[in-house]
C-alpha cells in the first residue's frame, strides 16, 4: 500500500520545522536534510520538501514549500486518520 502525493504549504522551512514534531506527534520522526522519515504504526511516512519561489500578492511575499509526500505500508484508513491531526496541527490561524 503505497500513496504518494504533493502540496503546496505556505510556509517557510523554519516554520514548517518548528510545526512538524508536534503535527507527527507521538510517533517518531527522524530528520534529514531537506526530509523527514515519520515511523508509523504500520509503515511508514517519507515526507521531502525543498522552498518554492514566494507567492506574491501586490507587495505581499509569502513563503511556499513543496512538500511530498509517500506513505508506505500505510493502509488508507491509517492514512486518512494520519492526515486528519496533521493537518490541523499545520493549519495557520488567522483573525
Amino acid at each position: 500500500m503505497e500513496a504518494r502525493f504533493s502540496r503546496d504549504c505556505g510556509c517557510s522551512e523554519t516554520e514548517w520545522l518548528r510545526s512538524l514534531p508536534e503535527a507527527v506527534a507521538p510517533h517518531a520522526l527522524v530528520l534529514h536534510a531537506g526530509a523527514a522519515t515519520v515511523s508509523l504504526d504500520h509503515g511508514h511516512l517519507h515526507l521531502r520538501w525543498q522552498p518554492l519561489p514566494p507567492r506574491r500578492i501586490a507587495l505581499l511575499r509569502l513563503p511556499r514549500l513543496q512538500v511530498d509526500f509517500e506513505f508506505v505500508g500505510v493502509a488508507e484508513a491509517e492514512r486518512q486518520a494520519f492526515l486528519r491531526r496533521f493537518d490541523l496541527c499545520m493549519q495557520r490561524g488567522g483573525g
